[in-house]
């Protein structure tokens, strides 16, 4: 799904009012899927309170609680940065539709509410810009504290109030959600990692008029925005119809890593798993690797490649090489011409050796932030972001930079 700016945005809205769909329509439907969105999100129903500005995004969250109340049986409260009055006309009007329950004017007390406790964050939509200033400011504090001591949970409405949506940037006092339910379409600033801190995790509102496959150089893809499902597999299928994968990870000190290499290649469906770990290793290995697995001993990676394997996965767990081990890894990496995931140790080598030649479009490169350092310093200071793009513009091989996104 791409990622949109709050201009692109507006002109979705526009497009979808032009097709005949009123701002009331548009915010009828994304009040309720968003409401929809929160009893999955949270399905035993609890105490529910609604932190609203006096904006449309306040009119969504008003939605969205009258479902959670009406259809889930959730307990509901309000508390308004401004009074009634001062909300837009259709804010009010979903208001009036709730039942016009008075906005509490003092801290609510949560002890002894139902749980879950869930803090929904209207005050600001797409268009806020800027540090939060008071009443608004009092209210996100307000959300914090309750957070941080009340066992309260934090679900933002289309974005955490006080984060910029096309920047990511956090201004002072912004929210800091735990969930952020993003209307529509993602938004571009909520993906970069300057947000994460504000923003949680992040789920997908669908609004049919309002969905964009149309952006930017930045997309969200996730289980929500994927057609892509595993096919049933036939009835007469045999484990050596579903791959064989090889895997070179391991040593004595590290024996959990090659194991959950492996172990990860069975969840993933894969029908044969080979582990290859050094003899010493062998026993830490066998004992803690599922029953499906296959341990087996090497001494010489070079003879590896003649190994008739699917794909393969290097480099989890291995103990810092010597010279001709390690000879042996970069020229295994070099000569298979299957798919194959290259990770820690095998991606230091290829940077203490400088032989980022050898990494071709078959490989996935998985690095932390410090394996990243060590593949390309000159890009390590950059907003990780842009830092993915010009290496991706170097390499032919796929780049998964390891982080909260």
């Amino acid at each position: 799904m791409a990622a949109v700016t709050v201009k692109e945005m507006r002109a979705l809205e526009r497009v979808a009012r032009d097709n005949g769909w009123s701002e009331e329509s548009l915010m009828n439907l994304a009040g309720e899927n968003l409401g929809l969105a929160l009893a999955n999100r949270f399905p035993n129903p609890g105490t529910v309170i609604a932190y609203l500005g006096k904006g449309h995004n306040a009119g969504d969250a008003l939605v969205a609680i009258r479902v959670m109340r009406d259809r889930f049986g959730w307990e509901v409260t309000l508390r308004s940065a401004f009074p009634p009055d001062d909300w837009a006309p259709l804010t009010q009007k979903k208001w009036h539709e709730l039942g016009r329950p008075n906005p509490q004017e003092d801290r609510p007390v949560v002890t002894g509410s139902r749980r879950p406790r869930v803090l929904l964050d209207g005050l600001l939509g797409i268009g806020g810009m800027g540090p939060l200033r008071d009443p608004l400011l009092e209210l996100a504090n307000e959300m914090r504290t309750l957070r941080e001591t009340g066992g309260a949970r934090v679900a933002a409405v289309d974005l955490p109030s006080g984060v910029d949506s096309d920047t990511g940037e956090r201004y002072a006092g912004a929210v800091e959600a735990d969930i952020t339910f993003m209307i529509g379409c993602a938004k571009r600033g909520l993906l970069t990692a300057k947000s994460i801190a504000s923003t949680g995790a992040l789920a997908i509102v669908p609004v049919a008029p309002l969905s964009s496959a149309k952006g930017g150089n930045l997309e969200l893809i996730s289980p929500q925005t994927s057609d892509f499902h595993k096919s049933p597999r036939p009835f007469d299928f045999h484990k050596g119809l579903a791959g064989k994968i090889g895997v070179l990870a391991g040593s004595l000190r590290y024996a959990g890593a090659a194991v959950l290499a492996a172990s990860g290649a069975l969840r993933g469906g894969a029908g044969l798993v080979t582990l290859h770990v050094p003899p010493e290793a062998v026993p830490a290995v066998s004992s803690k690797s599922p029953p499906e697995l296959i341990v087996k001993s090497f001494k010489n990676p070079r003879r590896l490649s003649e190994e008739d394997y699917d794909a393969w996965v290097i480099g989890c767990g291995l103990d810092p090489p010597d010279e001709g081990y390690a000879d042996g890894v970069l020229e295994l990496i070099s000569r298979i011409e299957v798919p194959a995931v290259i990770d820690a140790e095998a991606l230091n080598l290829v940077s203490r050796r400088n032989r980022h030649e050898i990494l071709t479009d078959r490989h996935v490169i998985t690095p932390h932030p410090g394996e990243f350092k060590r593949l390309a310093a000159d890009l390590y200071d950059l907003p990780r972001e842009e830092a993915v793009r010009v290496f991706a513009s170097r390499s032919p091989a796929t780049l998964l930079l390891k982080g909260s996104r």
